[in-house]
């Protein structure tokens, strides 16, 4: 493997946790977000899983993001028959969102993004390198 397989390898890196984290600020959007219609669901929480996927040019495994799927929680409700989403009861139910959850999770993506863009960073710094030792 050469450098600018590496660079390939970071550039896949960085495109999946730039959707992890396109993911977790639309989750935290939303985490107050209840339903318009009585009795309806509110937003429900989406969670990316990631998969392996083999490059045969390269003859190495690049990282990619799942479609991102639903996560099956259950909501929590409160009282408030105030509410437009409020059942005939008086309850709404409430997104399956956990801010600090969102927040772990976003300062989790944001390390591996950093990472990569480092890695990216090595990388091009020692193409340049072998560059200038060739002139």
């Amino acid at each position: 493997m050469d450098l600018t397989d590496s660079l390939k390898i970071s550039a896949s890196g960085l495109k999946a946790q730039g959707t992890r984290l396109r993911i977790i600020a639309e989750n935290l959007a939303n985490a107050d977000s209840t339903s318009k219609s009585a009795g309806g669901d509110p937003y429900r929480r989406k969670v990316v899983t990631f998969r392996n996927v083999l490059d045969r040019e390269l003859g190495v495994d690049m990282v990619e993001t799942n479609k991102p799927a639903l996560d099956k929680t259950p909501f929590e409700t409160r009282y408030d028959p105030s509410n437009p989403g409020a059942d005939d009861k008086g309850y709404v139910k409430l997104p399956n969102v956990n801010t600090l959850i969102e927040l772990a999770d976003m300062r989790e993506a944001e390390r591996s993004y950093e990472a990569n863009l480092k890695a990216i960073e090595a990388s091009r710094t020692m193409l340049q390198k072998a560059i200038d030792i060739l002139r």
